[in-house]
């Protein structure tokens, strides 16, 4: 006890640094593992893995990262495994901020896909690092006839 008593800012350090090192954990990211958008890239590059938007189909159709297939969270469970035959391909996950592809890699892995991993922040990451996206093409406005 007197080494605690004698050391009280080396005992604070330790748990103010496990803390720290357990906040992932207790946010929920426990077995998810995130990427960044530059991560991402590397992987799509050079493991071939798929990203996965997993947005609602007016939200992909209004903005996503290029090169990105459409399959909503509410029918990833049915869709997945005819979107992506083999198992084993990585898997990149994407949305809007993270939460609902957070959702996706869970569902992903329980369909056997264990290289499904979550960009972390979602598009805005991906925006940040100004990687393409694709938006709706919009036709401009025909002049009224009169």
């Amino acid at each position: 006890m007197d080494f605690v008593i004698d050391n009280w800012s080396l005992v604070l350090l330790a748990l103010v640094s496990g803390s720290l090192l357990l906040w992932p954990a207790l946010r929920g990211g426990a077995g998810i593992g995130g990427l960044s958008a530059a991560a991402a890239v590397q992987r799509i590059n050079r493991e071939k893995a798929v990203l996965i938007d997993v947005c609602e189909a007016s939200e992909y159709a209004a903005e996503h990262a290029a090169g990105a297939r459409s399959i909503p969270l509410g029918e990833l469970e049915a869709k997945l495994p005819g979107a992506v035959k083999n198992k084993a391909t990585p898997l990149v996950m994407v949305c809007a901020s993270g939460m609902r592809a957070r959702r996706a890699v869970a569902i992903a892995r329980k369909l056997g896909f264990e290289q499904a991993e979550i960009l972390t922040g979602g598009m805005k990451s991906w925006r940040e690092a100004n990687l393409p996206i694709e938006r709706a093409k919009t036709e401009p406005a025909k002049p009224a006839r009169g």
